[in-house]
């Protein structure tokens, strides 16, 4: 009997029709426009009647748009007001087009083009589907639940163009497996020889416990029970999670061999329900709420990096964890900020003996099978606070409106007030790592969990630890296992960490909401950002030579591009193991703290 594989149907497509097509077009070449503009690709010209234009490389086509250019050369363009004319005539706006348009502006070489338009198209379909679907309204969703507001979000990065790209999956792939499909879905666990694959796991825990906690006492005992039944000793094995997608595009092919030979073992999906996040490989687990993250592998392309996991990088992943928990814990400052770490306390890598054999370098092939477990946030919480992703500070809604405006109305205090909290629990603990310990992170909007109470920013959690942390000073002591998170750069890159990770990442997209839709300027909003500043260097006098040295209120600071990263290279675009070589930088951005060096200068604006 011959066995009938599903067949297509209208769900893959079923949000794909003009009038979305045409919105979600519209919204991204005005993000397109903005940030191109920002990394100075683009040179928009200012026309007598107030508005700017761009042209095509052939300088047959031109966009014609309203704009107002805020601090750090920030492009805020009405999406309503971009047309395109071809000629005289005019044309409906085109994402894909666009990039074709204006490749020779973009630096988009013909070996990247085809990659690069496959990743515009796929963020076109995902934001297709997140304008199609019945999403709650910004005032709807500061009153939802943390995994509500995960799934809620539209946009993914803020200043990558194609930056829902997730090349591999196919639709109904997307259907299953991506955080706006809101889809829970069990995860794959597998059995992994002892040879093969080594576990890391916290000082605090040991891996018995933490399977006992993870899987339950009767989930675990029916995964030994059926490696006893294929006559294998369960102690030679760990027990290891994956992702579905990646069991069945690239484990269970690529590592056909080893399992063939029971160096891998498949043994089922758990009973848990996950939800996919924002990182798309972390899954949160629906089904009991007190439990760990768990982020596994996951061999899919987005934004300039296949997302697997490294097998090196997971050996020392608990160790790093537990130093960086330890100096946090242990600090007075961070402590009253109620700043703390989320801890990826466990962590499997998987050596494939063959790939590992053939490849010198840490590339995508050995990074094709690892998983970690990360602490929950929700363990964090005390009465009457809940949890929202840092990402929701960006986030507009389908209308256009602003959470981060219905979070200040409904607080009941002023923008200012609002702003100064959130910079008080957010940016000062990030100095204080800075100037006290030399210590970064990667914090953007979705590596960051707020605790909100009363709508208001009580504390922030931070997390993605051991693959984003670096200490800047090679002076300072770490574990022989720790290593390689220290990292020698010069003085002058050093703020950068600040300047271009938190200033023009993420802070200049909120200080533009905040700008368009709360009646608060940018000038109010990086005054804010100043005062903190000054409020803490005034807290902490014993680091005035480090403030110094690591000037945040320099004239102005190099600027380092991340379209222009990814336009660059999109399959690769940074060697993690020295980031700084690869970055691309584009002259100088005015810092928007500089009018403010002098503690006098602090006036209302």
């Amino acid at each position: 009997m011959t066995t009938r594989l599903p067949a297509p149907t209208l769900a893959e497509c079923a949000h794909l029709n003009p009038a979305i097509w045409q919105k979600v077009n519209r919204l991204l070449v005005r993000k397109a426009i903005s940030e191109f503009a920002h990394e100075g690709l683009l040179t928009p010209e200012l026309q007598t009647d107030g508005q700017y234009q761009i042209h095509s490389d052939d300088g047959e086509i031109s966009y014609r748009f309203r704009a107002e250019v805020l601090a750090l050369n920030h492009w805020s363009i009405p999406a309503d007001s971009i047309s395109k004319q071809s000629g005289e005539q005019p044309q409906a706006l085109d994402a894909l087009l666009f990039m074709l348009e204006l490749r020779e502006q973009l630096l988009l070489k013909e070996h990247v083009l085809p990659v690069y338009l496959d990743e515009i198209s796929s963020t076109l379909y995902g934001s297709a589907y997140k304008h199609d679907r019945a999403a709650p309204s910004a005032a709807e969703l500061i009153h939802s639940d943390f995994q509500r507001v995960e799934t809620a979000m539209s946009e993914g990065h803020p200043c990558f163009v194609a930056n829902n790209g997730r090349l591999g999956f196919d639709a109904n792939d997307y259907r299953r497996y991506a955080p706006e499909a809101a889809t829970p879905f069990q995860i794959v666990w597998l059995a992994v020889h002892k040879q093969r694959a080594t576990l890391s796991i916290s000082a605090t825990l040991d891996y018995e416990q933490m399977m006992r906690e993870e899987l339950g006492e009767a989930q675990l005992a029916t995964f030994r029970q059926r490696l006893q039944a294929l006559g294998l000793n369960d102690g030679d094995y760990w027990l290891m999670p994956a992702h579905p997608w990646q069991w069945q595009n690239k484990l269970a092919m690529a590592f056909a061999a080893e399992i063939a030979q029971q160096q891998i073992v498949f043994l089922g999906t758990g009973d848990d329900l996950y939800l996919a996040q924002q990182s798309i490989r972390t899954f949160f687990n629906v089904s009991d709420s007190r439990k760990r993250y768990v982020k596994t592998a996951l061999s899919v392309l987005n934004m300039g990096f296949m997302r697997g996991l490294s097998p090196y990088y997971m050996l020392a992943t608990p160790a790093i964890n537990d130093w960086v928990y330890a100096l946090v814990e242990g600090d007075a400052y961070l402590q009253s900020k109620g700043f703390h770490i989320l801890r990826e306390v466990a962590a499997i890598g998987y050596r494939n003996p063959y790939y590992e054999a053939a490849i010198k370098e840490n590339n995508a092939f050995k990074k094709m099978l690892a998983a970690l477990w990360r602490e929950n946030p929700s363990t964090h919480l005390q009465q009457g606070e809940k949890l929202m992703t840092m990402t929701a500070l960006a986030h507009l809604d389908n209308e256009g409106r602003a959470l981060i405006a219905e979070l200040i109305s409904a607080s009941g205090i002023s923008t200012d007030q609002w702003v100064a909290e959130y910079l008080d629990a957010y940016f000062a603990p990030l100095l204080h790592c800075f100037y006290q310990h030399d210590l970064i992170y990667m914090p953007h909007g979705e590596n960051l969990i707020m605790i909100l109470k009363d709508h208001r920013v009580a504390r922030v959690l931070m997390k993605d630890i051991a693959e984003e942390v670096a200490i800047l000073n090679p002076a300072v002591e770490l574990p022989e296992v720790a290593q390689r998170i220290s990292t020698s750069i010069p003085d002058d890159m050093k703020t950068l960490c600040l300047f271009i990770d938190v200033f023009d990442g993420y802070l200049r997209h909120v200080a533009a909401i905040l700008h368009d839709q709360c009646a608060y300027s940018v000038e109010q909003f990086w005054h804010a950002v100043a005062r903190c500043t000054h409020r803490y260097q005034a807290e902490h006098p014993q680091l005035v030579t480090q403030f110094a040295r690591y000037d945040l209120f320099a004239a102005d600071f190099a600027h380092s591009c991340l379209n222009r990263l990814q336009m660059a290279n999109n399959k690769h675009m940074l060697n993690l193991e020295d980031p700084a070589s690869g970055l691309q930088m584009a002259g100088r951005l005015v810092n928007p703290l500089a009018r403010w060096r002098d503690p006098a200068s602090m006036g209302e604006v």
